[in-house]
């Protein structure tokens, strides 16, 4: 299974990529592919931190607008994921996680199964009223280091309040990092989607 994550820059997606190696990696055969615009950043982070050896994780160097190399050219990834799935063992599941991008930025369906968009309290209350693709559309919205947000005034009520107005029934969760890193709620909805899945 291939799950894209998303969301703008700073907004905590390499560690929740990380957080899901830790709680997943020790059941599944999991890989990563990172995209980043002219580094390896993201793929030297994971590394840096022991989530998954070497071999398992590949870093893409977009050189263009994130959503790009995720919606309109998927080449680079789709090479990156066959790169990982011919010189491991089976996959259970692939993480793809986008350079840091815009509330516009989606997934092509012919490089992912499912999307997770993640958006942070940093940016104030109003950013899951401003909508977009990726608030409105992605499989699940995680709004991403509530710890902060009496530190910068943003009223989580009001973000899931406007959060579920935008997306209807799709699922939303609040997360921090440092009062759950292992992203349980986030973790247990990537577990139900490979139940459905049969893997």
């Amino acid at each position: 299974m291939l799950i894209g994550l998303g969301g703008p820059v700073g907004s905590g997606k390499t560690a929740l990529v990380a957080a899901l190696c830790r709680s997943l990696g020790p059941e599944l055969d999991m890989a990563v592919v990172t995209n980043d615009i002219y580094t390896t950043e993201d793929a030297d982070f994971l590394l840096n931190n022991g989530v998954l050896p070497k071999e398992r994780v590949r870093a893409v160097e977009t050189g263009c607008c994130p959503h790009t190399a995720i919606r309109d050219d998927i080449s680079a990834n789709l090479e990156a994921i066959e790169e990982l799935e011919h010189s491991l063992p089976p996959l259970d599941i692939v993480l793809v996680e986008s350079g840091g991008d815009n509330l516009t930025a989606t997934f092509s369906r012919g490089l992912i199964h499912h999307q997770i968009f993640v958006v942070d309290v940093a940016g104030g209350d109003k950013v899951p009223r401003k909508g977009g693709p990726g608030v409105t559309t992605s499989d699940l919205l995680v709004i991403n280091k509530t710890d902060l947000a009496g530190q910068v005034s943003a009223d989580l009520s009001v973000m899931d309040r406007d959060a579920r107005q935008k997306r209807g029934d799709l699922p939303v969760v609040f997360l921090s990092l440092v009062e759950d890193p292992m992203a349980r709620e986030v973790t247990t909805w990537v577990r139900d989607r490979l139940s459905e899945t049969g893997s």
